[in-house]
């Protein structure tokens, strides 16, 4: 089967470079100068610059000719969320198949990518890929363990045949809603645990905001028309826990530095890479308030965010709302 990656920052470049060991792989690089770097050096200096590149793995800045070497096969957009509808527009509604690893709702609209491709490509075969996945482990070759989701179940068996391997297992599920649910919210979920612990709170108020961000998922999600199974699985509960806990999750370290003090420009210029949390948290909170779903931890995230208060009265007000039932 021909896999194109389209995108080829760090997830992107670990993914072809994983992918390739076992299918005829293309990795699309918008940047004719990144893509000529990439195919000489073997190394993604930028986004991945301790991961050599496998020989068999080809990079590219041709859109057309990597579109038309996976037209048979499987396509993969690896961009941040701003870019998947333009691409999905450029591929039109006769691609073989389709799965985005973006994660976040469409600032702006407030779209997940299902929402954006059931507007651009009605019939479009086309899923999500998601799942706990720091990107240089999975360049590494080290276990990691992913969820193919859509709504056609030949196309996420698909992803299974493209991408399970040895050191790579990957899941299928019929939720594409909850699967996208869950890739956006733990996000802002990083944030808010990055912050708290910035702040040395402890790990007692560490593991409460994962629970809690569990529950404001699920809470999104279920009103959206996902399942509830969903979030105990891989793209809910096991992105969460990876993304609020491990220190290599940019939205974790920007919660981290915005404790210390830091302005948010300054945090994001040295960073160098997105964090799609920042981006996504007042869209999360937006879409939230529209369906009357409470979300007091998002909302204190996105208030830190954009400078209307500080961790601490953030801090302050969650701990002073009233108590209520757990469930």
């Amino acid at each position: 089967m021909n896999l194109t990656v389209l995108g080829a920052g760090a997830w992107g470049t670990a993914l072809a470079a994983s992918a390739c060991l076992r299918q005829p792989t293309q990795l699309w690089a918008r940047d004719a100068a990144q893509a000529a770097a990439m195919q000489r050096e073997r190394c993604n200096a930028r986004y991945l610059p301790d991961a050599p590149l496998p020989a068999a793995l080809t990079i590219s800045s041709d859109l057309a000719a990597a579109l038309a070497h996976a037209r048979d096969g499987l396509l993969v957009i690896a961009t941040p969320m701003a870019g998947l509808e333009g691409l999905l527009r450029r591929i039109g509604a006769e691609a073989a198949g389709v799965l985005w690893l973006c994660k976040g709702f469409q600032e702006g609209t407030g779209r997940l990518g299902h929402e954006i491709a059931r507007d651009v490509a009605p019939t479009l075969r086309c899923g999500v890929l998601s799942g706990p996945s720091f990107a240089i482990e999975v360049a590494r070759g080290q276990p990691t363990a992913l969820v193919a989701a859509s709504s056609d179940a030949a196309l996420a068996e698909r992803a299974v045949e493209a991408f399970h391997g040895d050191s790579l297992r990957v899941y299928t599920s019929s939720d594409p809603v909850g699967v996208e649910v869950g890739g956006a919210v733990k996000n802002v979920m990083a944030i808010a645990t990055g912050i708290a612990d910035g702040m040395a709170l402890g790990l007692n108020a560490r593991a409460a905001l994962i629970t809690r961000g569990l529950a404001e998922m699920t809470r999104l999600g279920l009103a959206l028309g996902a399942r509830a199974e969903t979030f105990m699985g891989l793209s809910g509960l096991g992105d969460l826990v990876l993304t609020t806990t491990g220190d290599l999750s940019r939205n974790r370290q920007v919660g981290l530095r915005l404790a210390g003090g830091l302005a948010l420009p300054q945090i994001l210029a040295e960073l160098g890479h997105v964090a799609e949390g920042v981006l996504s948290a007042p869209t999360v909170l937006q879409r939230a308030r529209s369906l009357g779903v409470a979300m007091p931890i998002t909302e204190a995230v996105v208030g830190v965010l954009q400078g209307r208060v500080t961790p601490a009265e953030a801090l302050a007000a969650l701990m002073g709302r009233e108590a209520r039932p757990e469930h």
